[in-house]
């Protein structure tokens, strides 16, 4: 379609299959709704291991022998703990992730003008990420640490079902620092991994499409498009796993009973910088390699299927 707005002027918003209007910004948020909280919420076992490895490496060795461990002790209900908070956490995060990138990518577009758009890609893909993900992590934060704390807790120690664990974070919410004390670890684990995750997918769907499907993307099959989705997403996964993966286990530190009321500064001393940044890095590399690539085929999917076609290109 042209690229030229109703009035005539290069427009971001107007150089895809359909116009960037309100409708397709909503579609945008519902895509991001299923992509992140399905996702995540259906891999909560592994989230359960690592958060567990990160907090308690001498009782939970491996992904495997934790697993093994938490279902030893708490039968298989253990494995699924936290999967509330999950669910509305990462769907609400996936909405203004996903949602606000699009509006954020076409707004920076626009304020930098066709060309410079077209020389700094790069630079407007993280702009645009960063942006969204700072407001996602907001929406996220309280769900964030409930679950963190259902997940880390020892059995019998703190409520499990969703509401009550809740109810419990506000009512001690001087020792919790509920509902935003670990906004600032949230922030440094997440918007990294977004910038990471957003400049690395554009970037390899681009590298896709201009050394091996180098004929016009349109020509190619919805299979063949979602098959470069999925790949592109899997592969900037694994580079998001570990840029964010110090911050991820600083999160599970904040969620241990023995940290209760300690600076960050005060968990990294003790803790060790090297040690946040490995220990569960192995289980993160395949569970966010795999969860990104099957989000960005998700949200793919969806935008195919409403006929706004797939991210990226050229």
């Amino acid at each position: 379609m042209s690229n030229l707005a109703p009035s005539g002027m290069w427009d971001a918003r107007y150089i895809g299959p359909v116009p960037h209007d309100s409708s397709y910004y909503a579609k945008c948020m519902l895509g991001g709704v299923l992509a992140c909280g399905l996702t995540h919420a259906g891999i909560t076992p592994l989230d359960v291991a690592k958060c567990n490895m990160q907090v308690n490496p001498a009782k939970y060795s491996g992904t495997f022998n934790s697993l093994k461990t938490i279902v030893g002790e708490e039968g298989t209900k253990g494995v699924w703990k936290g999967f509330g908070p999950t669910l509305v956490g990462y769907s609400l995060q996936g909405m203004f992730k996903y949602g606000l990138y699009e509006i954020f990518k076409d707004t920076y577009m626009n304020m930098a003008g066709e060309e410079a758009s077209e020389k700094y890609k790069g630079a407007i893909w993280l702009a645009g990420s960063a942006s969204a993900e700072f407001f996602a992590d907001v929406a996220l934060c309280p769900l964030e640490m409930t679950k963190v704390k259902i997940q880390t807790s020892p059995a019998g120690t703190f409520p499990v079902p969703f509401g009550a664990a809740w109810a419990e974070m506000s009512r001690t919410k001087v020792e919790t620092r509920f509902p935003f004390g670990s906004i600032i670890p949230l922030w440094s684990r997440q918007i990294p991994y977004t910038m990471a995750k957003f400049f690395f997918f554009e970037k390899i769907v681009q590298q896709f499409y201009t050394h091996v499907f180098t004929q016009p993307k349109e020509t190619y099959s919805k299979p063949t498009q979602l098959g470069i989705t999925f790949a592109s997403g899997y592969l900037s996964g694994i580079i998001c796993a570990i840029v964010s993966h110090p911050a991820d286990s600083l999160v599970s530190q904040l969620g241990k009973p023995q940290n209760k009321g300690k600076s960050l500064g005060a968990i990294v001393s003790e803790v060790g910088l090297g040690t946040l940044a490995t220990r569960g890095l192995g289980t993160r590399v395949i569970m966010i390699g795999t969860l990104t690539g099957f989000q960005w085929w998700i949200y793919d999917s969806f935008k195919a299927s409403m006929g706004m076609g797939t991210t990226g290109g050229k």
